[in-house]
């Protein structure tokens, strides 16, 4: 029962609606950034580098095996570098955005929080709390003068 009523803060609380937006949002980014680094920054790699498709790079550790018909007996052993390459720029491309999204988030959210700010609206609980800390030196400075 404590597991369910917990469940249920959870959900309510709307963390749980927060974490599916996340990861909607962030599978619909992946499909972007996938398309990007395959569509637009390696066909140029690949004309920089006479061609070379770096999907297709790999270390063969052992040929596949045909038959005299032509039919395969046993599959190719091999390490696809050319792939771990690709997904590396997909890593490097999505940890980049995300700083810079975060950067831009929290440089929002400062001036949010700056009640002296008069073109961004602060919160209220921010701009109440900024009241109460002016109320507080102006009583500190009344008492220090008596």
């Amino acid at each position: 029962m404590k597991f369910l009523k917990e469940f249920k803060e959870f959900a309510v609380k709307g963390n749980m609606m927060d974490m599916a937006i996340g990861i909607i949002i962030g599978a619909a980014f992946n499909k972007v950034i996938d398309v990007m680094v395959k569509k637009v920054f390696m066909p140029p790699l690949s004309l920089m580098t006479d061609g070379l498709e770096f999907q297709d790079k790999k270390y063969i550790l052992r040929e596949a095996v045909l038959n005299i018909e032509g039919e395969i007996v046993t599959n190719e052993v091999a390490i696809e570098y050319g792939m771990l390459f690709e997904t590396f720029l997909d890593f490097l491309i999505v940890g980049m955005t995300v700083f810079i999204v975060v950067k831009a988030m929290n440089r929002l959210k400062d001036k949010a929080q700056d009640p002296k700010n008069e073109i961004v609206k602060t919160p209220k609980d921010i701009e109440l709390l900024s009241q109460l800390t002016e109320l507080m030196e102006e009583q500190n400075a009344l008492l220090k003068d008596k």
